[in-house]
């Protein structure tokens, strides 16, 4: 039985596990190396222990432990059996299995031959969303999981925080540690800007020096075992210059939120001598780039987001955007900086619609451009996100292409100065900080 005392909750992913508690997919959680998807399956068997399974009834395995990651496919099949119960309902949990070769026919025989509710973790290293649902004929439901929000942030470093009333009314939020001591609310969400979301960070404190080791390991063990070890075990030739692979990830870190191309990196690449040019015209290697940037978007590093014509209803083949995944992970490439703090924003906003179960496009409407278009069932929200609200020509700049869209779908402006006025003929300007905080 693994310990799991100490574990701090993850309701809104454990939530979702739990909704699919007994169902007859396999329920596969992905997402970046070391944001907690071993430590969610252990919440997840707390949980059935604590709504009566018996520890009998649930099977534990790590493969990362040397107990187990030298197991061949068919030790793995004997050594559940061994452990299944006739007449019970099993609960197997397996983590990082990509591990162990020719797993995917073993866990569909387990689907086959025992009555089993299963659940599976594994880092990018060989496996990708799409390549689970082809190994399982379809019959997994994903569960992707994301660094800490903001709020998640707060709790993992035991601050509470609290609704007080504002001397001319109205509400605010304050922050308060364990000791009862308070905290300016701005402070801790800088703090989070510049150590991100990654739960470990949350053990070594707010420490910056031993946030940046824990994530220089992190960053590590992603390049390495999850991008260059697994295609050298795919046998794959495409990936293999570790050199040019970080010049990519530094590129797309110093570029998130800006317009990006394939052949845009292709040519400064070029121009720094790290590509070859093909062809007679010298054009950049553009499938060599876009193997490395697929690799990182496997791998969960970075996600893109592409661009939806608002008015025309379609999505456009033309410039998308890339975020990092996580805040503090950016931080540990480029140095700490405010030059670029509004695609910083961004970043986190963007996160933080995919983590409330949006799907996110860039709006395009006439020749302006919509930071996000969030939507899911028969909701739709407009965001804009920016610095400040307090100057007049950033406010017109702002609200410029959210007045253009003549639908009754809610629009916001996301901003850490918002001004004076909470709303602009029907638009609202809420505080950033405030949102990331909201339910």
């Amino acid at each position: 039985m693994i310990e799991t005392r100490t574990l701090k909750k993850r309701d809104i992913y454990l939530n979702r596990l739990i909704a699919f508690q007994d169902t007859e997919p396999v329920k596969v959680v992905t997402g970046i190396r070391r944001c907690g998807k071993s430590s969610l399956l252990q919440l997840m068997a707390m949980h059935l222990r604590e709504s009566g399974i018996s520890d009998n009834q649930i099977i534990e395995m790590n493969f990362e432990s040397h107990y187990f990651n030298r197991m061949s496919a068919d030790e793995f099949y004997e050594y559940v059996k061994q452990k299944v119960l006739p007449e019970k309902r099993m609960y197997l949990f397996f983590d990082e299995l990509q591990r162990i070769p020719g797993w995917e026919e073993t866990v569909n025989s387990f689907r086959v031959d025992f009555n089993c509710d299963i659940y599976i973790t594994g880092s990018n290293a060989c496996l990708l969303s799409s390549e689970y649902a082809t190994y399982l004929s379809g019959r997994c439901v994903e569960i992707k999981m994301l660094p800490l929000s903001f709020r998640e942030f707060l709790y993992f470093h035991d601050f509470e925080v609290k609704e007080s009333e504002g001397l001319l009314g109205g509400k605010r939020l304050q922050v308060f540690d364990k000791q009862g001591e308070r905290y300016d609310l701005r402070d801790t969400f800088e703090a989070y800007m510049r150590l991100g979301g990654m739960p470990g960070i949350a053990e070594v404190g707010l420490d910056q020096e031993r946030a940046l080791v824990l994530l220089d390991g992190i960053y590590s063990t992603v390049i390495v075992r999850d991008i260059l070890e697994r295609e050298k075990r795919r046998g794959q030739k495409s990936i293999t210059d570790p050199v040019l692979l970080r010049k990519i990830i530094l590129f797309l870190a110093d570029n998130i939120g800006s317009n990006i191309s394939v052949s845009s990196i292709g040519n400064v690449l070029v121009n720094e001598g790290l590509l070859e040019c093909e062809g007679r015209k010298g054009v950049p290697s553009a499938h060599t780039v876009q193997a490395y940037v697929n690799a990182l978007l496997e791998s969960y590093f970075y996600y893109d987001i592409k661009r939806f014509d608002i008015k025309g209803k379609e999505y456009l083949r033309t410039l998308g955007k890339y975020y990092i995944v996580d805040m503090g992970l950016r931080n540990y490439l480029l140095g700490f900086r405010n030059r670029d703090s509004g695609h910083a924003l961004e970043n986190v906003v963007y996160f933080e619609l995919l983590r409330r179960g949006y799907d996110v496009a860039i709006g395009k409407v006439d020749n302006s451009e919509v930071d996000f278009v969030a939507t899911k069932a028969e909701e739709k929200l407009y965001v804009q996100v920016t610095e400040s609200m307090t100057n007049e020509e950033v406010r017109k700049r702002e609200l410029a292409p959210l007045q253009k869209i003549n639908d009754n779908y809610e629009k916001i402006v996301l901003s850490l100065e918002t001004g004076l006025d909470s709303s602009y003929e029907g638009i609202k300007s809420l505080s950033i900080v405030d949102w990331l905080l909201a339910e």
